[in-house]
């Protein structure tokens, strides 16, 4: 069951928490959670955990890389959602890249990997995309917190801001990055039509955010601020 496996991830106060939940959405008379919300039936959030074999993406100075820590967040984020009836899809559960097989050289793969990634996104019913990446910065090791962007305005601008609310409340209210626009040269956000979020869960080059997220516990503590502010965002609130 989902919420075995997300145990088994996280600390012994978070499954406490996690299961006193489960006790208040399920009931001995039913085989499925009680708590099952309407909006999710038509709709599929996708899971995007950036990155991913070969391209490992940022790598910390302490040797952490990204596309295993994107993976992480993405499991217990996809472990979460389930337990409220939310139809997840995640783009890759294991350490791979997406590219096909005719893709030869790094360069190649890379563009394959990007395209495959938007076009299982447009073919998803309903889709939100919320893709995980971790942040770096050669220059200095000072910056530091999670910040969300987005690409179209109108369907994307409202669920950054919110999201970027909650992330800074549960994660870091000291945080006074806002959510913004993405560059032009972020492939996947600016090839998909739906509404879409990347989220920059923290600084690799920072040395104690890095710590943070090589932590089991703080990686689930993502994972809950994620899962509450698509649980939490209503369409123009």
């Amino acid at each position: 069951m989902r919420w075995v496996r997300l145990c088994r991830k996280a600390p012994l106060l978070l499954c406490v928490l996690v299961i006193l939940g489960i006790g208040c959405l399920w009931s001995p008379e039913r085989s499925k959670p009680v708590f099952v919300p309407a909006r999710f039936e038509e709709s599929t959030l996708v899971i995007d955990p950036g990155h991913g074999g070969e391209d490992g993406g940022a790598v910390s100075p302490t040797g952490t890389v990204e596309s295993h820590v994107n993976l992480e967040i993405s499991t217990r984020l996809d472990l979460l959602l389930g337990l409220y009836g939310v139809n997840v899809l995640m783009l890759r559960t294991e350490d791979v890249s997406l590219h096909s097989p005719d893709a030869g050289t790094v360069r190649e793969r890379k563009s394959s990997d990007l395209r495959n990634r938007a076009a299982i996104v447009e073919s998803a019913p309903g889709a939100v995309l919320i893709s995980i990446h971790q942040n770096s910065y050669s220059g200095s090791s000072r910056y530091h917190g999670a910040q969300v962007f987005y690409s179209n305005e109108t369907l994307s601008a409202d669920f950054a801001e919110y999201t970027q609310e909650i992330l800074r409340r549960m994660l870091d209210p000291n945080n006074t990055r806002q959510a913004a626009a993405v560059p032009n040269t972020v492939y996947l956000l600016n090839h998909v039509t739906c509404r879409a979020i990347l989220v920059e869960c923290g600084f690799l080059s920072n040395p104690e955010e890095d710590a943070l997220l090589q932590s089991g516990a703080y990686q689930t503590k993502v994972a809950f601020s994620l899962a509450g502010a698509y649980l939490g965002y209503k369409e123009g609130s």
